[in-house]
């Protein structure tokens, strides 16, 4: 059951100019769904990407990392749902390439030009002749307003499709920036299955975007967590066509600063969109830092907090519990925290001060924050000037179900 996840109508959907889109049914892992997104690129769009840390990342990653880095232009991109391509070894990077290959010659360019993507089921081979079968099919769907079918395309255990949209003013001009993004579980970004597309017609140079996309994913994925669990296919790319005519080369640029913030905006919804939608959550968490030393401090906290089974557990209870939110600041990992400086707040409910329970609380106030369906929860560990946000949600039943019957 997502938490208040808005999704726009189609009118609130807007196509981003050098951007073509088309979904197919390919019977990847499940007959009569769409399950094979191809994103067709115009000519001149510059493209970045953020990938996962984790050292098993799947082959489609290990492509995807090596066709940027040589530099040349991408002119489409393949997404395939049911199956992650992952721990394939030898024979999953084959298919990988060999993925890229076949809609290479589809689109008449080389397969250094293509960028694949796969979420899914992890440690079985890919059924590479349902997806190269399935590619007409994607390419006969090409067309500028099918993010939504793309949204839809890409989920998996997903029960609601992310999408972003907007149009600014930049320098008297028009600039659309429309993206998507898929995760529920194995969520904990670190640059799930998450996967995130975003695209704009505003021009980016390509060195300015490289930075930008770290940047970017830095301040909106890399600041959800949904189960403590990194997925071998994070994969966040950015996509910048140039074709509304608002073009930033550097940092000098007097568009750059309303760019930087449309795609930050935009990347900051699709993350906290995947939260909303978790794997049987019924509570969005904001967990918020203040006070720290350094950026890192900041966040040990809110991951402990953020990740704590006993926390989680509780706020689907509604359950003030609070202690355990104490407990896991103490353990985070800050060796020097001194306790007595820290304060705590539900919202507006100040917990816990000077080292204790602040007096003045009552349980009642806890419990009536407790209930709703988001939580704001404030530290402040009186060490500094630095703060920093992580976004969760609670642990249900539900997550156990769905993740114990994933593969049925």
């Amino acid at each position: 059951m997502a938490v208040n996840l808005q999704i726009p109508s189609e009118s609130e959907i807007f196509p981003v100019a050098g951007i073509e889109i088309g979904v197919t049914e390919a019977g990847i892992r499940k007959a009569n769904r769409r399950d094979l997104t191809v994103f067709r690129l115009a000519e001149g769009t510059s493209v970045a990407g953020v990938f996962t840390r984790n050292r098993f990342c799947a082959a489609p990653v290990q492509i995807c990392q090596a066709h940027l880095a040589a530099g040349g232009p991408i002119s489409a991109l393949v997404i395939n749902t049911g199956n992650a391509n992952a721990g394939t070894g030898e024979e999953g990077l084959k298919k990988a390439q060999d993925t890229c290959a076949a809609l290479g010659k589809l689109l008449g360019v080389p397969a250094a030009q293509i960028l694949p993507f796969s979420t899914g089921v992890i440690l079985e081979p890919l059924p590479l002749d349902r997806l190269v079968a399935g590619l007409p099919g994607a390419i006969a769907d090409l067309a500028a307003d099918h993010w939504s079918s793309a949204a839809h395309g890409i989920m998996t255990t997903d029960t609601l499709p992310k999408i972003s949209s907007a149009k600014v003013q930049i320098d008297g001009k028009t600039v659309t920036f429309t993206g998507i993004s898929k995760g529920a579980g194995m969520i904990r970004p670190n640059m799930a299955t998450m996967l995130s597309f975003l695209a704009t017609d505003a021009g980016i140079a390509q060195p300015l975007l490289r930075r930008l996309a770290v940047e970017i994913a830095d301040a909106s994925f890399n600041r959800i967590t949904v189960d403590g669990d990194t997925s071998t296919n994070d994969s966040f790319i950015i996509a910048a066509t140039g074709k509304s005519g608002v073009n930033v080369n550097s940092e000098s640029d007097a568009a750059y600063a309303a760019v930087r913030a449309a795609l930050t905006a935009a990347a900051l919804e699709l993350a906290t969109k995947i939260v909303r939608d978790a794997e049987g959550a019924t509570k969005f968490m904001t967990i918020r830092v203040e006070e720290a030393g350094t950026t890192e401090e900041a966040l040990k906290v809110a991951y402990a907090v953020a990740h704590s089974p006993l926390v989680k557990t509780a706020f689907f209870a509604s359950d003030p519990n609070l202690g355990r939110i104490l407990a896991a600041i103490g353990y985070a990992g800050i060796d020097d925290l001194d306790v007595s400086n820290i304060r705590l707040w539900l919202d507006d409910v100040l917990v816990a001060k000077d080292g204790g329970r602040n007096p003045d609380y009552q349980e009642a106030d806890g419990q009536r924050v407790m209930k709703q369906a988001e939580i704001s929860v404030r530290i402040a560990l009186g060490r500094g000037q630095v703060a920093d946000t992580v976004y969760t949600c609670d642990f249900s039943h539900e997550y156990v179900t769905i993740n114990a019957d994933y593969r049925s």
